[in-house]
This record gives structure tokens, sequence and C-alpha cells, in this order.
């Protein structure tokens, strides 16, 4: 690894949990953790620069700390402190501008990890049951953070042409959960009751915080025998479960909006604070999104600890239980759904049935 990292976001959880887990590593001298606020965390030994990177000064960051690895975590869809969605753009799209300028003038600078989303891919009822990292998007994303995600992997692969001497991962992580991890979905999943999108049952995958660490600390150190992390990879856990299933596992109940009326739920909840509903989250659970994860396997040589499932179950054990015990739930779902159709096949919890209607 790199003896100087510097780590952007290092305000947030995640930056925060990486800072102090990267400079455990014999192989760093020294971790540089930038962000534009001050952390409420500990950042162990690391040396916290107050610094924005939507402004050039980023670039002195760099020289100053002879920084050689760059893990840039500031690419998020939720405002730390009190901005709004206009900073966050601004910081995703400008920001990521200004450290890539910064890169591509250092020459000390051999490593670049950048984390991104595999919302990039959008969602769109003709979607492929399965995307690779090649698979080009049905339909692009046309706001929000997925849009920045797609704006932002743009300009690292001009970069990447531009300084072939860098070595550049790009890690384009499913829907991240954890006992405290800050997202729309998160904020989604932890409300008393969940607006589901009538006639759909959209298929989600979900990767446990530890695992992000895991893989971001692999791509950041020189590639062990027989692997590579220099490219993009998908990072999720094993398997696939239904919207249902989550609310299930969750013990929260749903409750079926039409297509139409889904945009106003979702207004009346970004209008109490109580989650971001942007159009892109709602093509998520109407359509849902599944991604091959065999080049982080065989190329990156990175498995993860968690399975979807696993990553829900200890997502719900921080956030605590929803209305309903899960197993009265479920047995409620069941008993209607015998009802309803007696003669269907129930599917189980690991069913990949079709994602939409």
């Amino acid at each position: 690894m790199g003896r100087v990292v510097l780590v952007t976001g290092a305000a947030r959880h995640l930056g925060g949990r990486f800072v102090r887990r990267i400079q455990r590593d014999p192989e760093v001298e020294r971790v540089i953790a930038v962000d534009a606020v001050d952390p409420a965390h500990q950042l162990g030994a690391a040396e916290f620069v107050r610094a924005d990177i939507r402004r050039p000064e980023i670039a002195k960051v760099l020289a100053e700390h002879d920084v050689d690895t760059v893990v840039h975590l500031d690419v998020t869809g939720t405002a730390l402190g009190g901005g709004g969605r206009t900073s966050v753009k601004e910081t995703n799209v400008i920001g990521t501008m200004q450290l890539l300028g910064a890169c591509q003038k250092s020459p000390r600078i051999r490593r670049l990890v950048i984390k991104s989303s595999t919302s990039v891919y959008g969602s769109a009822p003709r979607d492929p049951a399965v995307f690779t990292e090649t698979t080009a998007a049905k339909s692009l994303p046309s706001g929000g953070f997925a849009k920045d995600a797609v704006e932002v992997e743009g300009y690292v692969r001009g970069f990447a042409r531009r300084r072939p001497d860098v070595a550049v991962c790009v890690l384009r992580f499913a829907n991240i959960l954890g006992p405290r991890i800050d997202s729309p979905l998160a904020e989604y999943l932890a409300l008393p009751v969940l607006p589901t999108v009538l006639g759909y049952d959209p298929r989600l995958q979900f990767v446990h915080e530890d695992d992000v660490i895991d893989v971001l600390r692999l791509g950041a150190h020189e590639p062990r025998r027989a692997t590579q992390n220099s490219g993009t990879f998908n990072v999720a856990g094993d398997g696939v479960l239904l919207l249902s299933q989550c609310a299930r596992r969750l013990g929260r109940p749903t409750v079926p909006v039409l297509l139409p009326a889904v945009t106003w739920v979702g207004t009346a909840l970004r209008t109490v604070g109580i989650t971001d509903f942007a159009p892109e989250q709602i093509r998520l659970l109407t359509h849902g999104r599944v991604v091959s994860t065999v080049q982080t396997r065989e190329v990156l040589g990175f498995s993860p600890r968690y399975s979807t499932a696993e990553a829900l179950d200890d997502f719900a054990r921080g956030r605590g239980p929803g209305l309903l015990p899960p197993e009265l739930l479920a047995g409620a779902v069941d008993r209607l759904a015998a009802r309803l159709a007696p003669s269907a096949a129930r599917p189980t919890e690991a069913s990949p049935l079709h994602h939409g209607a």
C-alpha cells in the first residue's frame, strides 16, 4: 500500500471507520483524513485536514503531505449537517472534478480508489435480470445521487486515460446496510410502515458496511497474487431479496400505493424530513436491480462475509423491531396469500421472482 493515504469524506461514518482501520496496516506510514466539516468521531492517529474538495486547495493538501494513494469516499446521497441536495451534488460532482484535477497534476499519485454505486445502471422495466460491469443501462438515471454517480464515473474514466500510470479502482456498491448506516434506503426501511408500489415486488441486493471497509482496503493495496484491483467492480452480498421479504424480516407492514400516487407520497415524506423519496429511489422500489459479482470474486479476489439477507438482519438489529413481530407478520401474509391464491405456490425467502408485475 502507499505510504501516505488520503481519505475524503472522513467526517462520515464509513469514512471514519475506514480511516481508523487503514492506519493499522503496517505498510501505511501516514493517513490524511479530509472533510469540509469536523468529524464527530475519533480518527485515531490520522491527521485531520479540514478542506473542501470543491475548492482548489485540495491540490495543496496532496502536495504538502506527499500523498501517493487517494481513497475518495465523499460520493454520497445524503447531506452532512445542514446541507441540502445542491451541496450534495456539488460535493459529488464538482468535488470529484477538483480532486481528480489535483491528482492529475501530482506526480506522486500511484493509486486511486473511488466509491461508486450500482445505481449507475438505473432501474427500468426492461432491464436485464442481472447487470454486469459492462452492461449498458436501458435508461440512464435522470437525477439525484444516481446521476451524480454516472457523472463521477465519467470523470474518473477521463482521468484514467490521462494518467495511465495510476491504478484506478472503481467500486460500485449495492445499497449499503449496517447498524449505523445513514442513507435514503436505510431511512426508508426504518419507517414504521413501508409504502410500496402496487403490483410490484422488486428484487434487491445489499452489502454490509463491514464488507465495504474490507473491499476498500483491498482496492487500496497492491494487488495480491493472481488478482487485479484496477478496473470497475460490482460489490454486493450473495443472494437476492424481494421487497416483500425485506418487510417481513423487518416486521414492518406495507401499504401498497398506485404508481402515480407514489410521487405524492415521496413529496410528503421529504416535506416532513423522514426520508429522501427521489425519483430514482422510486424506480428502484418499483423495478429493483440485481448485479453480478463474478468479477469481484475472480479478478479482485474479494468474497463478502455477509449475504444480502445477513446484511438486512444486522441492519434490523441496529434499528430495533418493527411494529409487528416478523414471525407474526410472515404468518399473516402466508394465510392471506393462501386465501387469495390457494393453488399458487408461495415463494421462499431465496426465490428470485421477477422484479415487476
